[in-house]
């Protein structure tokens, strides 16, 4: 399959371009000022992204943002310090060595990790390596380690889309919302309707999972990055929430991976459904939105992984809801 999804992409602000207590607030975290900055692509953070050196050669990654940049992303990055710091030092993640926040610019300070994002379109063997990491990681994050929201609280209001848009004119929607989704809004949102009890569990899901959220390293591990929108949900819950990004950017059939996968394979399937329904109907009713300030792809992108969440819902529906 051949990738639909554009590349994941904020809005970069240059290192230099930090207000200096900012960066005079990094170089307390590091001992030093930092000499060498280079911006980093991919990701839908805006704002500052950039691994960093000092004069001593201290090395280091570093993001940063404020409210002028994107009204949500600082309380993005609070929650992601929180969520850092707690997480224990056997989880694949990189370690919070600082932070700052003045009330405007919010910035943190990581631990450098040497590695990249997975080749896009996927590649079958880095694909299986980050199968086998999510795994592992389901195993080794339950129960909780971090005393995370539940998934049914924290994504109440976004696992609502269908409902949304049953609330609007069809005709509206008409030719933004393709054909066999629209005819079955309500339907569909009947059928999400059972997701918050289907996808409790004690499980630590990092619920964000995507190629631009994983750094391969030389030595084999798998690095899960940014970590903002952890939840406490279903061991599948990670696998079911990545999958159709995978499909989306050229990877295989997300029914067959999942089905044959550790977490899934087990997994309730009329849980699993309606969990899914509930993700499709959250790809499809935000990529009608507006673009956010400073990410100017990811409507584009959500819109890719709604159509690839409603064609698996669809095949585990079929012939699906008259």
């Amino acid at each position: 399959m051949n990738p639909t999804a554009p590349p994941a992409s904020g809005v970069r602000t240059p290192w230099e371009e930090l207000p200096p207590a900012v960066r005079d607030a990094v170089a307390g975290v590091l001992g030093g000022a930092v000499v060498h900055a280079e911006t980093q692509t991919g990701g839908f953070s805006p704002g500052v992204a950039s691994r960093v050196g000092t004069g001593h050669g201290r090395r280091a990654f570093v993001k940063a943002v404020s409210a002028h940049t994107n009204p949500h992303s600082p309380a993005l990055h609070r929650a992601e310090a929180r969520n850092a710091a707690a997480l224990p030092p056997a989880v694949p993640a990189p370690r919070l060595l600082g932070s700052h926040d003045d009330g405007t610019w919010v910035a943190l300070v990581f631990e450098e990790v040497d590695g990249r994002q997975p080749h896009v379109p996927w590649r079958e063997e880095e694909l299986g390596r980050v199968l086998d990491a999510v795994a592992e990681l389901g195993r080794s994050l339950t129960p909780s380690p971090v005393a995370a929201p539940p998934v049914a609280e924290a994504l109440a209001e976004d696992f609502s889309g269908w409902r949304r848009l049953c609330a609007r004119p069809r005709e509206e929607l008409r030719g933004r919302v393709d054909a066999w989704p629209l005819d079955r809004l309500t339907r569909l949102a009947d059928l999400a309707d059972g997701w918050p009890d289907a996808a409790a569990g004690d499980t630590l899901a990092h619920a964000d999972l995507r190629a631009d959220n994983m750094l391969l390293t030389a030595d084999g591990r798998v690095v899960f990055v940014d970590w903002p929108h952890a939840v406490r949900a279903a061991p599948w819950f990670d696998l079911l929430v990545m999958l159709p990004c995978v499909r989306a950017q050229g990877g295989p059939d997300p029914e067959e991976v999942f089905t044959a996968h550790p977490l899934g394979r087990d997994a309730d399937p009329d849980g699993v459904t309606a969990t899914l329904a509930a993700l499709a109907g959250y790809f499809v009713e935000h990529s009608l939105r507006p673009a956010p300030p400073g990410l100017p792809t990811l409507r584009a992108f959500q819109r890719a992984q709604g159509e690839a969440a409603t064609a698996w819902l669809r095949r585990r529906l079929a012939p699906g809801p008259a």
